[in-house]
């Protein structure tokens, strides 16, 4: 029987696995020896898989307000009443919800209709802020792009791992330490919550008060500052540094304060400080959830520490925020989000002409969109008159789904059918799982792979970016969305992150932009940007990163 490369899907990390399938929807999974981010191993995660191999409770067919209907039924539907919501209320009247769990290319189509034919930038991704992350690469950074690879792991010299929820989200990142501890001598220091990560081994553990992690890592470059161990020439030529900061960062983080802020005693920061300042190849490996304001100041901290003492832009020496969601960094890529256009733009007047030229965009979104309690708030308030949710319902909790009844429109692309909808006047399309698909994911270290479908689409199921096309072209746009394949898809996006770019954004994939159907369904993995800010460039307007107010990030 062949064996078919494709990827795991369960987290971040875009492992890769050799699946080998059976009679009806049977399959044996194991890791890919030659994929990069696993090397042929797999965790417990990968067990999921299985889970996605029945066929009971799928939806099979497309449904109209409860009823069982054609694709061409459904999609006229979709389209007339989507149309009918915007002439009457306007394109803001208009939402999407997208799950973590799309591939590059269904993220892409969604994107382009939404800001570019649609005009609304309203973009629900509960995943794709990933706690401030994207938020504070921009503004440190000048661009939202993740400075480590997965190999950095293991050319490091210290470790330092914020929080053990990282690995016990990312299982394979533990097997990497492991191997570099044993292999390397590399040092692991753990800043932990309570009893969180007591199964990691490591040469140091701090166990902090919640919401504490980030004063200890401002207090941390503070001692850096004073003792001498800044890079002084790296941040004179590559980091513009407020007039205000240094001043700032030193209220509230000295030894004493942090030590009771922190529930630790003053030597056991002492010790802290001693062990990460004196260690030239550091990476630190991070994973922030919880409340933005909490993130951002976290990763504001660890980005200010890296970019300070010149730790950063080199091989074993970078900042590492893991991502929790399966594609999260693909759809940060396309711009799949309330806060982006595309393609690592804003919406700057020169950035919106060059989208809207580039797709021949017949309304384009002109700013920045709601998502989560914001769009939560408007759904309630009666402002969101239709919204299309990809990838299934939001999850659990989640505020907008609680609210569904009071949306008068809508249009659902899921697997599954959910008592929960009975009753709601809505189009439900039939969607893959994750097995069933087929494309390109972006690992949290911008490795990018290929997933192939291991699975025929059952019933009348189609693929996500297929609906989203059909509904474009039901509404006029057939020339913008000619798409019969994901590959067409990939060369367009690929395309787009090159245009008009000298050198503005560091996402470029051009060298992608030609390659053809035959190509793109042999992708081995390959990463964009090779070593981002090798030689302290940065992609801003003066080519200079920026130290950001760390303590200052509550909103």
């Amino acid at each position: 029987m062949p064996v078919i490369r494709s990827l795991c899907g369960q987290c971040g990390l875009g492992c890769g696995i050799r699946a080998v399938t059976g009679e009806g929807r049977q399959v044996t999974v194991e890791g890919d020896p030659v994929h990069p981010a696993n090397g042929g191993l797999l965790c417990e995660k990968s067990a999921a898989l299985s889970d996605l191999l029945p066929l009971d409770d799928r939806l099979l067919r497309p449904m109209v307000d409860g009823r069982a209907a054609g694709w061409e039924r459904a999609l006229g539907q979709a389209a007339r009443r989507l149309g009918e919501v915007i002439a009457r209320h306007g394109p803001g009247s208009v939402a999407m919800h997208v799950p973590g769990t799309l591939l590059t290319e269904d993220y892409y189509v969604a994107n382009k209709l939404m800001k570019g034919f649609i005009g609304s930038a309203h973009i629900d991704a509960p995943w794709s802020e990933a706690g401030g992350v994207a938020a504070a690469h921009r503004a440190a950074l000048g661009e939202d792009v993740m400075p480590a690879a997965g190999e950095d792991v293991g050319r490091a010299e210290l470790l330092l791992l914020v929080g053990g929820a990282t690995l016990r989200r990312h299982p394979l990142l533990r097997d990497r330490i492991e191997a570099a501890r044993a292999d390397q001598g590399t040092r692991l220091i753990l800043i932990a919550r309570g009893d969180e990560g007591q199964e990691i081994e490591a040469d140091l553990r701090l166990t902090v008060a919640p919401g504490s992690e980030a004063a200890l890592l401002s207090a941390l470059l503070l001692h850096c500052h004073d003792r001498g161990g800044l890079d002084e020439g790296f941040l004179a030529r590559h980091v513009l540094v407020p007039p205000a900061f240094w001043a700032g960062l030193r209220k509230g983080h000295d030894l004493w304060s942090v030590a009771r802020i922190c529930g630790l005693e003053p030597g056991e920061v002492r010790g802290f400080y001693d062990a990460v300042a004196g260690a030239s190849r550091l990476v630190t490996l991070f994973s922030p959830s919880g409340e933005g304001a909490e993130a951002r100041r976290l990763s504001a901290a660890v980005l200010n520490l890296h970019l300070a003492t010149g730790r950063i832009g080199k091989p074993g020496a970078a900042p590492f925020a893991v991502t929790s969601a399966a594609n999260g960094m693909g759809g940060r890529e396309v711009g799949c989000r309330a806060g982006e256009l595309a393609a690592h733009r804003d919406f700057s007047p020169q950035a919106l002409a060059q989208v809207g030229r580039f797709w021949g965009a017949t309304a384009m979104a002109e700013r920045a969109g709601l998502c989560g309690a914001e769009l939560a708030g408007a759904v309630e308030e009666g402002g969101i008159k239709a919204l299309l949710m990809l990838g299934g319902l939001p999850a659990a909790g989640h505020p907008i789904r609680r609210l569904l009844d009071r949306v008068p429109l809508l249009v659902l692309m899921t697997p599954w059918v959910d008592p929960e909808l009975a009753g709601l006047r809505m189009i439900a399309l039939p969607s893959p799982v994750w097995v069933e698909k087929d494309g390109t994911l972006t690992g949290a270290d911008r490795l990018i792979s290929r997933q192939r479908r291991l699975f025929p689409l059952p019933g009348e199921a189609k693929p996500d970016w297929w609906i989203v096309t059909q509904i474009a072209r039901a509404m006029g746009w057939h020339d913008a969305f000619h798409y019969e394949r994901p590959a067409e898809i990939y060369r367009e996006h690929a395309r787009l992150t090159a245009y008009r770019n000298e050198g503005e954004r560091l996402l470029n994939l051009k060298r992608h932009a030609p390659i053809s159907n035959p190509a793109y369904d042999e992708l081995t993995p390959w990463r964009w940007g090779e070593v981002p800010f090798d030689e302290g460039r940065f992609p801003a307007s003066d080519g200079k990163a920026r130290l950001v107010p760390a303590w200052d990030q509550s909103g």
